[in-house]
Parts: structure tokens; C-alpha cells; sequence
């Protein structure tokens, strides 16, 4: 992911189209495309500031973590239930989310979804 482009940049742009100059004016004198410069333009107008918005971070799960009461109900419901079980259950009752959005619920949690060994750990020879 590309970083933003500093605030002095953005400072001189915006400075040079309240003199005068064109948005596109601008963009070419400061060497940067005239879609940006009309973006920070445009932004500036609107909120009043041209700061650079947060980028990355998980903007997905609050889907999930909004329906976190249906996730916990079908769990409790039944401990046992694989994640992909749980997946389907969820798809039925209208979540439409991924094995490894569930994990990733889970994980926020501190729970853990592996499930026991099928048999007794033997003391002579290692379980495999």
C-alpha cells in the first residue's frame, strides 16, 4: 500500500489554487495527477480539511462483530460445531461470512475452536 503524500505538499497545492491557478494548474506545477489535486480541492471544501484519510485496517468486520449475540447463540447452542458448520448455520440465518472471519472472531476472544485429541494421550508412545 502507497503512503499518503505529505501535508506541505498538499499545503503549497491548495495554497497555489486560492491564488488563482486551476486545479489541473496546480496538479501539473506540483507534479502530481489533476484528480488528486481536485480530490483535496473538493475534500477541503466539504470538511474543511485535506488531511490524508486512514488507510488499511479491518473494515469488515463490523459486519460480524455487529451480529456477534447470533455467532455466541449458535455456539453455545452447540460447542462442538466445526467453523465451517458454523458458516453454513450463519449463511442461513442471513451472515454471509468466510471460515477465516469466523477464526478471526474467535481469536479477538481469546477462544480457541480446535477441538480435543479423539483418543487418550498414551503414556508409552506419542499420539500422533
Amino acid at each position: 500500500m502507497g503512503h499518503a503524500l505529505s501535508m506541505d505538499l498538499r499545503t503549497r497545492l491548495l495554497a497555489a489554487i486560492d491564488e488563482g491557478l486551476s486545479c489541473r494548474a496546480a496538479a501539473a506545477r506540483f507534479g502530481v495527477a489533476p484528480s488528486t489535486a481536485i480530490r483535496w480541492e473538493m475534500r477541503r471544501r466539504e470538511t474543511g480539511s485535506f488531511a490524508p484519510k486512514p488507510q488499511g485496517g479491518d473494515v469488515r468486520s463490523r459486519r460480524v462483530e455487529g451480529r456477534s449475540a447470533d455467532i455466541l447463540a449458535l455456539w453455545e447452542a452447540r460447542k462442538d460445531i466445526s467453523l465451517e458448520e458454523l458458516r453454513v448455520a450463519l449463511a442461513e440465518a442471513g451472515l454471509t461470512v468466510s471460515v477465516a472471519g469466523l477464526h478471526r472472531f474467535f481469536a479477538r476472544r481469546g477462544m480457541t475452536r480446535k477441538k480435543g485429541l479423539g483418543t487418550p494421550s498414551s503414556k508409552t508412545d506419542p499420539t500422533s
